[in-house]
């Protein structure tokens, strides 16, 4: 990750004069100052002088380009700044773009307003000046109105930031293909071509065993060294099996998880997907191996799906160094409890379930796995944190990519699964099972979902928004009804 900051840029003009020009960039210069001492951004603000011409403004939007570190720049008009002198700057700016339409004051000086006042503060006239020209160019930018002092308007600043270091860092992804997608599963396929072309992701196939060999010359000392830092964190359930048995099969992850790793670092990838079908040389389907890499911020999606495993490593990309987060993993919708009242769906899969999403103990087991004909692989296991979280689904239709976002509550099973020898989920799609489950239905959700308790519907909106693609959200305030008419509107803007 890049040391993001974003570039605070003020518009207005030199009718005022110097002295109305010397408060603007006093007043942006505050501005600036106040949003970094808040405590609550994630990235740097930085200010730039307030840009009065069309040539400055081309040259600053320039600047932004060529600036690696810049993720974006938030916009605001002091005064009333002619629109017409921001259009080569806008038609040549490539990174997210925020308008934030506040204004210095809180409140009307009653008392004291004159025309001076007014000539000096109008925020209201001149972002709508902004606004114009950037709708009537088609610009796609994130718009928060309010006081540059409110906490929310803040956090909302925030928030857009993950989004836009979300939207710098697509461009960075790469996904290895170890073999290929399981076979005859539609779902985890889709145009790779249009995938790079829309999102910036290179994903690229390599035959499983030429990863192999990276595992195969992982020193003994190596593994024995991961394979110690294993039983010293996670909990060790034998559960009857011979504890040599068992250690020589969590030595096996141990070695995948460090021959994965030094390939993906090697060849620069940031996310992979597996397939069980297509396991060359490995001993064992990776399990406890992937989930460790993603819990160091990799992407994963299971049977070759590419689009989950880039999505993953996108949420983990836009949580980074976010305070208290819960996590977010690769998941997998599995069987539903139906009874009334109590109604969820489990979520897991075969092994692959990030334990940054754990809540209390993480347990390590060795049990047999009935698909991918190799010995029994170790893998973590754990049940996952309660709350509010969402789970977005990337599918392609053919003609385009369609974003699912649905929210969803979690909480804990009513009972305990002892036989279940995997890392589990339970939440309740929103509005509740049966429209949730209908409605993803409806708009061809995968079975594969990227999860996360630390992202909002919002950001991962704006981030498909700034991609270009469709956006289906699911929540509190969905019906069928809805939902199709939504659908249906949405073939034609979309097409």
């Amino acid at each position: 990750m890049k040391n993001y900051k974003f570039w605070f840029a003020t518009g207005s003009q030199d009718l005022y004069g110097d002295e109305c020009l010397e408060h603007v960039a006093e007043h942006s210069k505050k501005i600036v100052e106040y949003l970094n001492q808040s405590g609550l951004l994630p990235y740097e603000v930085v200010w730039k002088p307030t840009l009065i011409t069309n040539e400055l403004i081309r040259k600053t939007f320039n600047e932004a380009n060529s600036d690696e570190e810049c993720a974006g720049v938030i916009t605001w008009m002091h005064t009333f700044s002619p629109a017409k002198s921001w259009i080569l700057g806008l038609q040549e700016y490539r990174k997210p773009l925020l308008h934030l339409h506040t204004q210095f004051n809180v409140e009307i000086p009653y008392d004291t307003i004159d025309m001076d006042f007014m000539n000096e503060n109008q925020s209201a006239h001149g972002d709508r000046e902004f606004g114009h020209i950037v709708t009537r160019m088609g610009i796609e930018r994130k718009v928060i109105v309010g006081h540059w002092m409110d906490e929310k308007v803040i956090r909302r600043i925030a928030s857009w930031m993950r989004t836009a270091v979300g939207i710098m860092e697509s461009s960075h992804i790469r996904v290895v293909r170890v073999a290929d997608n399981m076979r005859n599963v539609a779902v985890t396929e889709g145009d790779k071509v249009e995938a790079q072309i829309k999102f910036g992701w290179e994903i690229d196939a390599y035959p499983v065993n030429e990863i192999a060999e990276y595992v195969q010359d992982v020193s003994q000392a190596d593994i024995d060294t991961l394979v110690e830092e294993y039983y010293s964190k996670y909990d060790i359930l034998l559960e009857g099996r011979d504890e040599k048995e068992f250690r020589d099969h969590v030595a096996v992850q141990a070695g995948i998880e460090i021959g994965f790793e030094r390939f993906l670092k090697e060849k620069n990838y940031q996310a992979i997907v597996t397939h069980f079908g297509d396991l060359g040389a490995l001993k064992q389907l990776p399990g406890l191996a992937i989930q460790r890499l993603m819990e160091k911020g990799y992407g994963f999606g299971g049977e070759g799906d590419w689009k989950t495993a880039a999505m993953v490593r996108l949420m983990k990309v836009m949580t980074e160094g976010m305070k208290d987060a819960k996590g977010t993993s690769f998941m997998e919708d599995y069987t539903y409890n139906l009874v009334p009242g109590k109604e969820g769906i489990l979520e897991a899969h075969m092994l692959e379930v990030c334990p940054s999403i754990a809540d209390g103990p993480v347990g390590i087991k060795v049990q047999p796995l009935s698909m991918g004909d190799r010995e029994d692989p170790a893998r973590l296991v754990f049940t996952s944190k309660t709350g509010p979280a969402i789970a977005a689904s990337l599918v392609d239709l053919g003609t385009r990519f369609r974003l699912i976002i649905n929210n969803v509550d979690c909480r804990k099973p009513e009972k305990p699964m002892p036989k279940l020898p995997v890392a589990t989920a339970f939440w309740t799609p929103q509005p509740d099972l049966a429209t949730g489950a209908e409605s993803w239905i409806l708009a061809g959700g995968a079975h594969h979902t990227a999860f996360t308790y630390d992202l909002t519907a919002e950001q991962l909106g704006d981030w498909a928004a700034a991609m270009g693609i469709e956006v289906v959200y699911i929540d509190k305030d969905t019906t069928i009804r809805g939902l199709k008419n939504e659908l249906r509107w949405n073939a034609v803007a979309f097409r």
